[in-house]
């Protein structure tokens, strides 16, 4: 195989080996596909103000996430049926975040479950949930995560509905046979029947709750002592209100622009859910990452970490564990050189002074 050298470049390999439908399943986004596309391109119009001549001999990447220290502030995200993609799936995955020193989050449509996931020995995990319209199964499912040794919900937000991927309308997408949404096995519920257009859609419009509300973080919180993260805030109004409910934090998300389309890129959205934030919940960014100046840039626009989706499912098609261990070490590596060129020693010392964004530049043109 030729030297990969990027996370990029395991799409294209990703794509030459999957089957059309289980790619385009990973890849698409919702309709015209425009914030798919934003969320790569907003980061490009987000540039740098390098410090110099400052000693970056020693560079430290660690941090603390509720609490957890990881070797840098760079995450898994929640990401559904990864056995499509490799035969270890979730469990290659859970490998090579645990010995990355960092967190991986499992989705509730992972075709591994719970207990195997935590099989694979010791690591930070936290759990993402979808809410059933059958609020046992939702008990049901966070007692199994918190008796596996899961760390914290992931409460994804942003959909009621799925949104309308029309890659998967087209390929009439649906899990493979010998797959099974391993969590739901037990309730049969754990696979889905072939439709004329999305089956994962016609899934969600049969089990997943609609009514979901704020108050629901209130009731999640009378059967879980986890703390709850709150995934798919893009506005000061959600974030204000995320901390009046109490969440432990916040993943500014837009579902990997597979939801609504034309809402803005999560990196445009950062910094006004930061500033609502105003310290009192740590903030994480979801979306678009694929370099170490992105994670950076996140970073200076206030974020305390990021996850990242797609590079973890091309990487594990291509190359199972050993591919997702490179992705995240590539991410290490270029973010360690984006902050020696930047003339941070360690991830405090990354500041707002450090960009310059659209809104900067617009602001400066007034003046």
């Amino acid at each position: 195989m030729e030297l990969i050298t990027n996370v990029t470049e395991y799409e294209k390999l990703a794509k030459e080996k999957l089957p059309k439908m289980v790619y385009d399943y990973y890849a698409s986004g919702a309709e015209d596909q425009w914030t798919l596309k934003e969320n790569r391109e907003a980061f490009s119009r987000i540039l740098f103000r390098p410090r110099i001549l400052i000693d970056v001999s020693h560079i430290d990447m660690a941090t603390n996430v509720l609490g957890f220290n990881i070797s840098m502030p760079i995450m898994i995200a929640p990401s559904a049926m990864q056995k499509m993609a490799h035969p270890d799936g979730e469990l290659a995955t859970a490998r090579a975040a645990a010995s990355a020193g960092t967190i991986m989050t499992l989705s509730s449509w992972s075709t591994s479950s719970v207990e195997e996931v935590n099989s694979v020995g010791p690591g930070i995990r936290f759990f993402q949930l979808y809410v059933y319209k059958d609020r046992n199964i939702v008990r049901q499912l966070v007692k199994r995560a918190e008796m596996a040794g899961f760390k914290a919900i992931a409460l994804t937000v942003d959909t009621p509905i799925l949104g309308r991927r029309e890659a998967d309308i087209k390929n009439r997408f649906t899990l493979p046979p010998h797959l099974t949404l391993k969590n739901f096995e037990a309730l049969d519920l754990g696979t889905m029947d072939k439709t004329n257009d999305s089956g994962l859609a016609s899934y969600v419009a049969g089990q997943v709750d609609r009514t979901l509300s704020w108050k629901d973080i209130k009731w999640l919180q009378t059967i879980t002592s986890l703390p709850i993260l709150v995934k798919g805030v893009v506005t000061a109004e959600d974030t204000r209100l995320a901390i009046e409910y109490g969440a432990a934090g916040i993943i500014v998300s837009n579902h990997g622009a597979r939801q609504l389309d034309y809402v803005p890129a999560t990196i445009s959205c950062l910094e006004e859910v930061v500033r609502e934030a105003k310290g009192r919940l740590p903030v994480f960014l979801d979306g678009g990452v694929r370099r170490g100046t992105d994670v950076f840039k996140a970073l200076a626009l206030g974020a305390s970490g990021v996850f990242i989706g797609r590079p973890v499912l091309f990487s594990l098609a291509v190359d199972g564990e050993a591919g997702v261990r490179k992705v995240l070490q590539m991410l290490r590596d270029e973010l360690e050189l984006t902050m020696a060129l930047s003339g941070c020693t360690s991830l405090r010392e990354i500041t707002r002074a450090h960009v310059i964004t659209d809104s900067d530049r617009i602001g400066r043109s007034r003046l």
